[in-house]
């Protein structure tokens, strides 16, 4: 048996009551949607995921915090050769994710509704495509910035489930999780590619502007929008 790691998880697992409807979505719908036996209970051995019975032969996405689900439900349609897994442990933004899966008859996303950290264990490795970590938990305070996902805790695993030129995208709106952003993130074993200043400044071509960037936005804060490639 794998020894389980001590891990602190210091975000929300639940706010404010759900409504009658979603709590019928995550009673009808997330066991259908889980991507495997991520828990340590059900995978102590921790087995790596079949992702070619998950999704075939597609490549696979992989979205960390997606928060209300509306930038994963998007990629997931736009990209219907595309297997995408969401990692969210806060339940009131999965179950908003999946009224949207069913409004949006998507049927290429897998859902953990738990810490990244115990999908990464049991992702192959060089098994994701592409990453993306949108308006992360910017734990402001100096004595936070440890919990901040870009730290060796978070980004070594994912770097090791990622494919050689593998593309991370980061969207943020703190100037100072930028600068850890750049930092960190290139010693995980990743390239910034970015060349002019709208590399940064303007959003991806296939962006869709998600509730915590318009509230970014009402607030006067500038969205930073940064791309790295997994260096092989």
């Amino acid at each position: 048996m794998t020894e389980r790691p001590h891990r602190n998880f210091y975000g929300r697992i639940k706010g404010k009551t759900l409504k009658d409807s979603q709590k019928t979505y995550l009673a009808e719908d997330l066991a259908a949607l889980s991507p495997g036996d991520v828990s340590w209970d059900d995978n102590p051995e921790r087995v790596p995921l079949d992702l070619e019975a998950l999704f075939g032969d597609r490549p696979v996405w992989l979205e960390v915090g997606f928060g209300g689900g509306e930038h994963l439900v998007h990629q997931a349609a736009q990209n219907p050769g595309v297997g995408i897994i969401g990692a969210e442990p806060y339940i009131n933004g999965v179950a908003m994710l999946l009224g949207k899966i069913r409004r949006a008859g998507v049927d290429n996303l897998a859902v953990h509704p738990g810490d990244a950290r115990d999908l990464m264990d049991v992702l192959p490795p060089a098994s994701i495509a592409r990453a993306f970590l949108l308006y992360p938990d910017p734990w402001p305070k100096a004595r936070h910035h440890r919990r901040r996902f870009v730290t060796p805790e978070h980004l070594e695993p994912l770097a090791r489930v990622m494919k050689p030129d593998a593309v991370l995208r980061v969207a943020t709106d703190i100037p100072d999780y930028v600068r850890q952003t750049l930092e960190e993130v290139p010693k995980a074993g990743f390239e910034w590619l970015a060349e002019r200043p709208g590399d940064w400044r303007e959003s991806w071509d296939d962006w869709i502007s998600t509730r915590y960037e318009q509230k970014a936005l009402r607030e006067g804060r500038v969205p930073h929008y940064l791309t790295f490639r997994r260096l092989g």
